[in-house]
């Protein structure tokens, strides 16, 4: 048997690196960061317990990049999805209740998430964070921005507020008022994104900031 070609062997480590990420995702929502090994995360994904060591330098370092694939993903797919747009207030719209969605959706990850940037070793800065930074930068370049590298990293400090916000132990925000906030913040008609059930807090939109 010839040996494999190098493109196949780069494709073998995309895919395990991808089934790491993916498994991490799976069993910290399901058991949380304390309650998952590293050995746990590679017989999920069906890898040697050692190749953790060769992609990622630690556990931390794993979640955060699995986390923000998480997040670049679902917001690629909010801001793909049919029918698709260019117009930049829309795709703000949508990214938000992304983010948001998340929260509510995946409250134990996001809030172990947010806990581990917190901590003393703080953001991790990796591939998948890049993608992910990248997606909102062009967002907010859509939607008109004149300084995006002053806006984007603006916007990603209000989603992440608002992420803490929405998952604070014992006196939570409620998802819908701080969606109005960011909306109102960038001028968004309610009814952009996925506006949740019910209508806007209060009853009325109130007027974008000027």
């Amino acid at each position: 048997m010839s040996p494999r070609s190098a493109s196949v062997n780069e494709e073998l480590r995309r895919r395990s690196r991808e089934r790491l990420l993916h498994a991490t995702v799976e069993l910290v929502g399901e058991r949380g960061y304390e309650a998952t090994t590293l050995g746990d995360i590679a017989d999920r994904a069906g890898t040697a317990r050692g190749l953790i060591s060769y992609y990622f330098p630690g556990k931390r370092h794993l979640l955060q990049s699995a986390v923000h694939q998480l997040m670049h993903l679902t917001l690629e797919a909010a801001l793909e999805r049919e029918p698709r747009t260019e117009d930049g207030r829309e795709r703000l719209a949508r990214a938000v209740d992304a983010i948001l969605g998340l929260a509510r959706d995946r409250p134990r990850l996001m809030r172990t998430h947010m806990a581990g940037i917190l901590q003393a070793e703080g953001f991790v800065r990796c591939s998948e964070q890049q993608r992910l930074a990248e997606l909102l930068r062009e967002t907010v370049v859509r939607y008109g921005s004149p300084d995006p590298d002053t806006d984007y990293p603006l916007l990603r400090a209000l989603l992440m507020g608002a992420v803490v916000a929405v998952l604070l132990p014992g006196a939570p925000m409620p998802m819908v008022r701080l969606r109005a906030e960011l909306f109102q913040r960038y001028g968004l008609d309610w009814e952009l994104g996925v506006p949740p059930d019910g209508g806007p807090p209060g009853g009325t939109f109130p007027s974008p900031r000027q």
